[in-house]
């Protein structure tokens, strides 16, 4: 199927067309459903008018729940986005940052800036960044050992997962009690009490994140075809990778710095993306979309489930996503 938009046209196909129009009408509903939200549910027509700045809920819908919905889609899309990154280079779906160790990596970072620094939104940002870059280049120098491999690239990154997560616990340990406290609690991954504030400077890191992987898909998607085409076809594989793992785990980071970790996001959204747009990679749109959906959809399941109890999305996420780890691993295993 053929899009044209005046002098320019571009080749996508129908099933892809299809699943991505699908997953942006959900995402609208949902979000819609977000913003209606609160310790009591409001109408679409009371929440559209608040948006237009009438009505008696303008400050609700636009400065308390507008922040976190905003937050659930451009995070969710983050992961999802992470996710297709790490599946694509390892070429297995279990290659997602909170398998492989990348997560607990940010947390690492992000836990160095609220135990050594003040912990500045700054400060969070970028200790988060260079704890996933640190861990990323640890993983891939230990797999690169006897020649890359997925596989053994996903076996130890778990590895090193585990051995940060005992670091994590053990500098909660050591920590001052308030920051122990708060550590603990942010560990759980949540969107609870975000404000413009909190989200501003992670919204900017993610959008040139996602412009930097938009504009590296064609090679993407060439390099999915095997390297020895993506070679004959002028890609540069080494900067290709380079890139796409700083974009990732960016990414990963940016989450983490603001939310905390919230896992097994970046791991089911590339699959059930690919799965829903017939792709035979993990194209990049449909794992953002996805992550997008999955992640509101579980915050509303968080606001929901034990009201007026607030939960951590990332409870909802991780009981959802061990269900789903347990499906992939045993369709891994029987496969092989």
């Amino acid at each position: 199927m053929t899009l044209r938009l005046g002098p320019f046209s571009a080749q996508v196909e129908r099933r892809g067309a299809v699943a991505t129009l699908a997953l942006l009408a959900l995402a609208l509903v949902l979000a819609v459903a977000g913003l209606c939200r609160g310790q009591d549910w409001d109408s679409p027509v009371e929440v559209l008018t608040a948006l237009a700045g009438q009505g008696d809920a303008v400050l609700v819908v636009r400065e308390w729940r507008m922040p976190r919905v905003a937050a659930a889609l451009v995070f969710g899309a983050a992961l999802g986005l992470a996710g297709a990154v790490f599946q694509n280079l390892t070429r297995n779906p279990l290659g997602s940052p909170d398998v492989i160790g990348l997560d607990a990596g940010s947390y690492t970072g992000a836990l160095v800036a609220l135990t050594l620094l003040s912990g500045t939104p700054a400060q969070l940002a970028l200790s988060s960044t260079a704890g996933g870059l640190l861990t990323a280049a640890v993983v891939y120098v230990l797999a690169l050992d006897s020649g890359l491999n997925g596989l053994r690239l996903v076996v130890i990154g778990i590895g090193v997962n585990a051995v940060l997560t005992a670091l994590n616990s053990w500098i909660v340990l050591r920590s001052e009690l308030d920051v122990a406290i708060a550590a603990t609690s942010w560990h759980a991954g949540s969107l609870n009490g975000l404000g413009w504030d909190d989200v501003r400077l992670s919204f900017l890191s993610i959008a040139a994140l996602a412009l930097l992987l938009a504009v590296c898909s064609q090679a993407t998607r060439q390099a999915a075809l095997g390297d020895e085409l993506a070679v004959t076809t002028g890609v540069r594989l080494p900067r290709l990778r380079l890139l796409s793992v700083m974009a990732g785990v960016g990414c990963t980071a940016a989450v983490t710095a603001v939310a905390g970790p919230v896992i097994f996001v970046a791991l089911a959204a590339p699959q059930i993306g690919r799965r829903l747009a017939g792709a035979s990679g993990v194209p990049l749109l449909p794992a953002a979309l996805t992550g997008a959906v999955l992640l509101l959809a579980a915050d509303l399941v968080a606001q929901t489930v034990l009201a007026p109890v607030v939960l951590p999305v990332g409870v909802v996420t991780t009981a959802l996503g061990g269900c789903y780890l347990l499906w992939l691993l045993y369709k891994e295993v029987t496969r092989s």
